[in-house]
């Protein structure tokens, strides 16, 4: 089977899953929602805020696509080893590993910037609706770039680890919880720079100009840095995949 029709193959099972969609639905919604109770405190008592401006209110929000993303790249592959082990099925159709490995990958990258590029735009517009206040169009498609970026790097990430795990309740809920209660990253960056170069605190400021701890990382380096985590960490779940046992 050539890797297009792998491609067609998996982005059918994926977007059959509900988990997919629930992934979807989180970045989505809870973008929106964040951003409408954001936007209403600012329409409500804009002097008593420490950001007023539209794409700051909205982007305020966009770190918990991270989640929808994650649990995009975790439910493309735990998927396989649920219920009748469709891995096997799999498997016996794609005889190529990697080329399964790279299809759902592709997969990733295509559903995460789908979501992006529809949650991004109506969350900028809401926020923009709700406050008044005009909106920079050049400003707005970098930022909704870099955020996109890392929406996909994480989606990666997460399809790299589950690769390793074989397994999706561990990886879900740790990276669950390190994107939206507690950053691991940010807690290590507290006591050691090492915090600063692991990849979510490296990729943090492509939402923008965001706070930051000092001594963290610039925007390129930082995407440079976490685009580098996603690589080796897809090289390391493609060798183990390869080699080891479905």
């Amino acid at each position: 089977m050539t890797l297009s029709r792998a491609l067609a193959a998996e982005l059918s099972k994926t977007v059959t899953l509900p988990a997919s969609w629930a992934g979807a639905a989180v970045a989505l919604l809870g973008s929106l929602l964040i951003t409408v109770l954001n936007a209403y405190a600012v329409h409500a008592d804009p002097a008593g805020r420490a950001f007023t401006a539209p794409l700051e209110v909205a982007f305020a929000a966009m770190p918990l696509g991270t989640v929808g993303a994650t649990v995009l790249g975790v439910t493309i592959f735990s998927s396989e080893y649920t219920g009748e082990r469709q891995i096997a099925i799999s498997l016996a159709a794609v005889p190529g590993r990697m080329r399964i490995l790279a299809a759902k990958a592709i997969v990733v990258v295509l559903l995460v910037a789908v979501t992006a590029a529809v949650t991004m735009p109506l969350t900028i517009g809401v926020a923009r609706l709700m406050i008044g206040e005009t909106v920079s169009v050049s400003e707005a498609v970098t930022r909704c770039l870099g955020a996109t970026l890392y929406w996909i790097l994480s989606g990666l990430i997460a399809l790299a680890i589950t690769v390793v795990a074989r397994s999706g309740v561990v990886p879900l809920v740790v990276l669950i919880v390190n994107g939206s209660l507690v950053s691991f990253s940010l807690l290590i960056s507290k006591v050691s720079p090492i915090g600063f170069w692991l990849p979510d605190m490296a990729g943090r400021r492509l939402f923008g100009d965001v706070p930051a701890t000092e001594g963290g990382l610039r925007v390129v380096p930082g995407a440079l840095v976490m685009a580098g985590w996603t690589v080796l960490l897809l090289a390391v779940a493609g060798e183990l995949f390869r080699r080891r046992d479905a």
